[in-house]
């Protein structure tokens, strides 16, 4: 019914219709899966990843969340998780992993489909995750 309503408008005064769904229908959706690039010691063990905050989770820094981990079980290896860019913010969270992390570990990061999807730039060059 809403689609024939939509339809019905579009053509009643001849414009084309875009809908946003808003975040009703992206939440709980979608994953962010980045690898770890490094592993550095600042005070604490700081895991670097492919992938950036403002450009793959933007609301990560507007709200001042961490990323959702949904796997995550308890354990003794703490890290701060951060992206690779310059900007001082670029951090998904702090968590405690049941194992330690490698160069090469995943890190899937949940409820992702926000922003993942409708940030449109590349910051410092990092680029955006492919969709399929």
């Amino acid at each position: 019914m809403p689609y024939r309503k939509t339809r019905g408008f579009s053509k009643r005064f001849d414009v084309q219709v875009y809908l946003e769904p808003g975040e009703a229908a992206v939440t709980r959706s979608g994953y962010l899966v980045t690898k770890v690039l490094d592993i550095v010691h600042n005070e604490m063990d700081i895991a670097i990843m492919d992938a950036a905050v403002e450009t793959h989770m933007l609301d990560l820094l507007i709200y001042r969340t961490d990323a959702k981990i949904e796997a995550l079980q308890n354990g003794g290896h703490r890290y701060m998780v951060a992206g690779r860019t310059c900007l001082a913010g670029d951090i998904f969270g702090t968590y405690t992993f049941p194992h330690k992390l490698q160069v090469g570990s995943l890190i899937p990061f949940a409820d992702a489909a926000g922003y993942t999807m409708v940030k449109k730039n590349w910051f410092n060059g990092v680029p955006m995750p492919p969709l399929s």
